[in-house]
């Protein structure tokens, strides 16, 4: 009996190991002290549009002034940098409106973050949702119903480093120790 509860408490440490390690990305959108934006984007056929839509928060101000950039990726170096996306005299990211972008860039799958760029008067311009249709992949969803903070990149990244398959291996690695550890308890018990 001793020897089953062993495996069994073995087997759920392993379990808990493998889902607490998948989920350590910040569930916030949060400032980014270092980040790089590829500004070299020239079309070509090895090129993806992505239609992006913006929303802006009802609690935002009536209108801004500031300037407003995006940069959004993936884990294997694909970037797609959309600089200046404002537009006064159109109006754009007005308080409760959606804006549309038409955006081309490298073929980034899937998208797994998403950065915003403010600059200019502290308006306190407030995005609610970041919707990217895109290349080979379902449309993702970014909500940040805050204030995007001024001169800084701020936003999400998913992105799992290294990618998923060396996160697995790691996961299975630690499940399988715990089920030789486990394996020979039973023995000496």
């Amino acid at each position: 009996m001793i020897k089953q509860v062993l495996l069994l408490f073995c087997l759920a440490s392993g379990l808990t190991l493998s889902v607490s390690e998948s989920n350590s990305a910040s569930l916030l959108p949060h400032a980014v002290e270092s980040f790089e934006v590829g500004y070299i984007q020239m079309k070509s056929e090895h090129n993806c549009s992505y239609m992006v839509m913006i929303t802006t928060s009802c609690s935002s101000p009536k209108i801004t002034l500031d300037e407003i950039s995006l940069a959004f990726g993936d884990a294997y170096g694909n970037q797609v940098y959309a600089p200046r996306l404002d537009d006064p005299i159109s109006r754009t990211f007005e308080q409760c409106s959606s804006d549309s972008f038409q955006i081309d860039g490298p073929c980034a799958s899937p998208i797994c973050y998403v950065y915003l760029y403010r600059s200019g008067a502290d308006d306190g311009w407030k995005p609610e949702t970041v919707k990217i249709y895109g290349f080979d992949a379902d449309p993702i969803t970014f909500n940040f119903n805050t204030s995007i903070p001024n001169d800084t990149w701020f936003g999400y990244n998913f992105c799992q480093t290294p990618p998923p398959s060396s996160s697995y291996k790691l996961s299975t690695q630690k499940w399988l120790i715990c089920m030789v550890v486990g394996f020979l308890l039973s023995f000496w018990l």
